[in-house]
């Protein structure tokens, strides 16, 4: 992990052609979540002018109606009908359904039983891989403060949206915030904010750049923010077509907005529409659990986890831990590992037990991080866990 004088980060609206493709994904799977709990779920969407696309990999007893998910995920993010989008809306666009059932090469080495050439009958980790997972102080989330910044502007513009406060608002919108680090790695200002968002015809640039202006400082800290702070406000002067009619959106290409802002290491696999036995979302999820409690247990100010797997096995095949603190950690970082390893399994079946993961939660993730709301599992704190990493 190395932390730079200047660390800029960005997040996107909800109306960003990826996070229309993130979000049908995710809603397909816990549609197929709420039937059948054990569904294998790895969906990809792709999104362009009036096409949606599905593709991968789906084994499910449950009967989802694809279409109607498609179209309600659409409609609930702003693309009603033609005069929100003339191309891209959810009365009008086309479906393509290429979703197949998932390879049993594949399903022999997760399913807990037995196998031919299988080492085990537990269930075994869906794929190979390395996640990640990071926290920091440096935020009451317990996440690094530019792109945590960042998806507030986000959330804030999307609720106003919404709620029809502005009527000019429209679905597509991105932020980028630079955060300005003192030698002990604190927040000490904030440099630059910039925000883009999608707008009707009929508004100017001045309204556009004072009523966004007015909402960074609304949601940013005050204290962060400086005389010198500057504002890049629809930088381009026009944003009129943008969502899937401006630019092509696909399934898992905002990973660094779902994570950690880039302050983070990323494995590379992406979260949307993977059911739990992907360990590419339930490891992560599980590494940024743990790395949480670590620094929550104030045994370090920034702690970051590397798990491995090999497909089909239940342990992970390594674990990495990097804690860090702007002066001596209490406790070694060997012992840190030691305390993780009695409080925590990194096996995937343990992983789904403890995280509750089996359940259609997956839709309230795509937007805004995975890592930023206090009511997921992944986000909460484990009094008795937190007990043995403090060694009680």
């Amino acid at each position: 992990m190395k932390h730079l004088p200047v660390f800029t980060s960005e997040s996107v609206g909800e109306g960003h052609p990826d996070k229309v493709a993130d979000l049908i994904s995710d809603a397909i799977l816990d549609a197929c979540l709420e039937q059948d709990p054990a569904s294998r779920v790895a969906c990809e969407t792709l999104v362009k002018d009036s096409h949606v696309i599905l593709a991968g990999e789906i084994t499910t007893t449950a009967a989802p109606n694809y279409e109607r998910i498609v179209r309600d995920t659409i409609r609930s993010i702003g693309y009603r009908t033609p005069a929100d989008d003339a191309l891209f809306n959810a009365e009008s666009v086309t479906i393509l359904n290429l979703l197949s059932t998932q390879s049993p090469d594949i399903a022999q080495g997760v399913d807990a039983r037995a196998a031919d050439g299988k080492e085990g009958a537990e269930q075994g980790a869906g794929d190979q891989g390395i996640m990640f997972g990071y926290a920091s102080n440096e935020t009451p989330e317990l996440m690094p403060a530019p792109v945590m910044f960042s998806h507030r502007i986000m959330q804030e513009l999307a609720r106003v949206r919404h709620s029809g406060e502005i009527p000019w608002l429209r679905p597509d919108s991105k932020s980028q915030v630079a955060v300005e680090y003192d030698s002990d790695g604190r927040p000490a200002r904030i440099l630059n904010v910039v925000l883009s968002t999608q707008h009707t015809d009929d508004v100017d640039n001045t309204t556009i750049r004072t009523f966004c202006t007015e909402l960074i400082r609304r949601v940013l800290p005050a204290e962060l923010l400086t005389p010198d702070t500057e504002f890049f406000i629809n930088p381009t002067g026009r944003f009129v077509i943008g969502g899937p009619h401006g630019d092509s959106g696909l399934t898992g290409r905002k990973i660094i907005v779902d994570t950690y802002g880039g302050m983070g290491r990323h494995g590379g696999g992406a979260f949307s529409g993977k059911d739990c036995s992907k360990v590419d979302r339930s490891g992560a999820y599980m590494c940024r659990w743990v790395a949480k409690h670590v620094v929550a247990a104030g045994l370090a100010d920034r702690c970051e986890l590397q798990v491995a797997y090999a497909i089909g096995k239940a342990d992970p095949v390594s674990i990495l831990v990097d804690a860090q603190s702007a002066g001596e950690l209490p406790i070694p970082e060997q012992e840190i590992i030691a305390r993780i390893n009695r409080a925590f399994s990194f096996k995937p079946a343990d992983m789904e037990q403890a995280l509750g993961l089996r359940r259609p939660i997956f839709r309230r993730t795509t937007n805004y991080g995975h890592f930023t709301k206090a009511d997921l599992p992944w986000e909460q704190l484990d009094p008795a866990r937190l007990a043995i990493l403090r060694g009680e």
